[in-house]
């Protein structure tokens, strides 16, 4: 697994997570509030913003019936019509530039999720550093190949996939020029309950792949998040909003500013805390190695008078000998005088 760069981010094994902020439909139909998002997200700490490029022509048709209209109960959606939501919640297109440029001034990368050629066409005028496939698009080989030929880093959402429709787009992918992967684990349900997250999934892909892996997160909170990092994700993606009492077609399963800050800094510290495996004393722990146990003794001892469990005692700290000597020394005599207090050695036996 190569690492390489998606903006002034480095991506790899030795790289902390990636953390992007999906900022969605959240703009609530305002550049200004989209602006705020971008603003609100470097804020934070994330490394990256991500929007969606399409419109509700390229992801559907304009029809009020049947299977263009969300039926399930648990829907987030339920009952809204296909292409009406999709021209509710789409990131207009001249928006992009501005948005882009707000995310490299305060030091982001910036990309997007194309969901057809055309995007792809209108995102490279653009110069993204990278593209995003959406766990609904990774079947679509047109598409994967689009991406892949511009030789940009890739990163595929897997959700709703079996492992053979995820070998059969890596392989169509990689056939086309991409070189740089990165597959992210996702729930395709909105929220996602954590049960449903299957993160052991995350390091599988890396292996069976040989590339990064990650998680695209829908549950609520950020457990799983952290849970993820410590299983090896190499990239973090979640749902932004400046305010979830704001509302939008997103912003109930989104993180808050304060909440994705928080998402940012633990993140890192798992991704710390991982290490390698690791026995004896740290550096670190040097202070608390001297409070080990050791053997003392407990009140004051005659020379020749024999080591009891009355006269000696295992307790801290560590400038004795080792409890593992105790009942070695009982029965065995002192050499000299020994008074209360006293770490016994060796050459305290006779």
């Amino acid at each position: 697994m190569d690492a390489f760069q998606i903006g002034p981010a480095r991506l790899g094994p030795e790289a902390p997570p990636f953390i992007v902020a999906e900022l969605s439909g959240n703009h609530n139909g305002s550049l200004e509030r989209a602006l705020a998002l971008v603003d609100a997200a470097a804020d934070t700490g994330a490394h990256a913003i991500k929007l969606q490029t399409y419109t509700a022509d390229t992801m559907t048709l304009d029809i009020s019936e049947g299977e263009f209209v969300i039926t399930d109960a648990d829907s987030l959606w339920h009952g809204r019509n296909l292409y009406d939501l999709y021209a509710e919640a789409m990131t207009p297109w001249e928006w992009h530039a501005p948005l882009f440029e707000r995310a490299r001034a305060r030091g982001m990368a910036a990309f997007s999720s194309p969901f057809d050629a055309t995007a792809v066409d209108f995102l490279e005028t653009l110069d993204v550093p990278a593209y995003k496939i959406a766990s609904m698009e990774n079947t679509d080989w047109p598409l994967l190949k689009r991406v892949a030929r511009t030789g940009k880093p890739v990163i595929m959402s897997t959700g709703v996939s079996s492992l053979a429709d995820v070998a059969a787009s890596v392989e169509v992918l990689r056939a086309n020029g991409c070189q740089h992967l990165i597959l992210l684990k996702c729930t395709s349900s909105y929220p996602a309950p954590p049960e449903t997250a299957n993160l052991c999934t995350i390091p599988h892909l890396a292996q069976a792949f040989g590339c990064l892996s990650g998680l695209s997160d829908h549950t609520l909170g950020i457990g799983t998040a952290i849970a993820a990092v410590a299983l090896g994700a190499a990239m973090i993606e979640k749902h932004f909003t400046l305010a979830r009492a704001d509302g939008g077609v997103d912003s109930a399963f989104s993180l808050e500013p304060a909440e994705f800050q928080t998402l940012v800094t633990e993140c890192d510290r798992a991704w710390r805390s991982v290490g390698q495996v690791q026995y004896g004393t740290q550096s670190e722990e040097h202070t608390a190695k001297g409070h080990k146990r050791s053997i003392y003794a407990a009140r004051d001892i005659a020379a020749g008078e024999a080591y009891t469990p009355e006269n000696i005692r295992v307790i801290r700290p560590a400038n004795g000998l080792p409890p593992r000597h105790y009942e070695r020394l009982l029965g065995k005599t002192a050499s000299r005088d020994i008074a209360l207090g006293t770490p016994l050695s060796w050459d305290l036996i006779l």
